[in-house]
């Protein structure tokens, strides 16, 4: 009997920055965008302490298309997919590694879209966000996901607060 394994991510966390679309050669969209999850715990003088996670969250085909017409920096959201790991040659010739987060599904948490985000129609951030009634809206990729890597091999500029 062979060894089962399992590769599967579920997070909830807010995103760090807006979803960023892009089209592999063969017009494939794929978004990129980035989460924070939080960790918070005592420590051994009782004292609370945080520590927020940063990943990198991709997004193929229809799921994209739905991420990049929902999704705002700010908004916390589920998402569930597998951890996806490529590599590639950077310029001074050493091979650079990307831990990413492939989603297939994904639920907005606490607000009813971009506008709840504070984002306009033209995708402007307003100076203030009507505050939208919690409603889950519910995304989910029927279609098989293509392994195709985006046209940029490089991976995006790092959103990191530090």
């Amino acid at each position: 009997m062979a060894a089962r394994s399992l590769n599967k991510v579920m997070l909830i966390g807010n995103l760090t920055r807006d979803p960023e679309m892009r089209y592999t050669n063969s017009g494939t969209p794929v978004v990129t965008f980035g989460m924070a999850t939080n960790k918070s715990w005592k420590d051994t003088n009782g004292e609370m302490k945080e520590l927020a996670e940063f990943h990198n969250v991709v997004a193929w085909n229809k799921m994209a298309e739905i991420c990049q017409q929902l999704l705002a920096k700010g908004m916390k959201i589920y998402v569930e997919g597998s951890l996806n790991t490529r590599s590639w040659n950077a310029d001074d010739g050493s091979t650079r590694y990307k831990t990413e987060v492939r989603i297939e599904d994904m639920i907005l948490l606490d607000s009813k879209g971009r506008q709840g985000a504070g984002i306009d129609e033209e995708g402007a951030h307003t100076e203030k966000a009507e505050k939208a009634p919690k409603e889950d809206v519910v995304a989910d990729e029927a279609a098989p996901v293509e392994e195709e890597a985006p046209v940029d091999q490089d991976p995006l500029e790092e959103d990191l607060p530090f």
